[in-house]
């Protein structure tokens, strides 16, 4: 599936313009929602929460940058920090994440941010043949190979997630 039969998003649109397949899938967000934006999508896409993953952005010794974990587990901040060879590193404001990716909490995605931020997937990633992410937009996910997604941003891997 191509960004152009979808939203148009800056995610599709990234994926688009790098050639990668992928498939996205969207789903009926609930704003009432209590379960967290990443166990949400995956309960409403019906797929294991290890197979969905968050997108979320941290600050790094004074710099934001983007993790990628498992909807159904949590940032390691000390481990983030680890594999990007800093030392203080705590989760970034919801606006400070907005402001820099502009995206909206819920609908962050790793691609097409509007800056390239540093990135680190959970290494678990690669124990899969597809994982799911933020398509850009609560409401959208795309699936596509951990490896293509780490091409197309410029990621590392490293375990992360706990």
């Amino acid at each position: 599936m191509t960004a152009r039969k979808n939203a148009g998003t800056p995610a599709l649109i990234a994926l688009d313009a790098a050639g990668v397949a992928f498939t996205a899938h969207e789903y009926a967000h609930d704003p009432r929602s209590d379960l967290g934006f990443g166990l949400e999508a995956s309960q409403a896409l019906g797929i294991d929460p290890h197979h969905n993953f968050k997108t979320l952005m941290a600050t790094l010794d004074g710099t934001l940058v983007c993790a990628v974990v498992p909807s159904s587990g949590r940032l390691d901040t000390k481990a983030l920090a680890s594999a990007l060879g800093g030392k203080r590193c705590e989760l970034a404001a919801p606006a400070d994440a907005e402001r820099a990716t502009g995206y909206v909490v819920g609908g962050i995605s790793p691609l097409g941010q509007k800056r390239p931020h540093r990135t680190v997937i959970d290494s678990s990633a690669l124990d899969q043949e597809t994982i799911l992410v933020s398509g850009g937009r609560r409401g959208l996910a795309v699936e596509l190979a951990p490896a293509d997604l780490a091409t197309v941003i410029n990621a590392i891997f490293a375990p992360i997630g706990r």
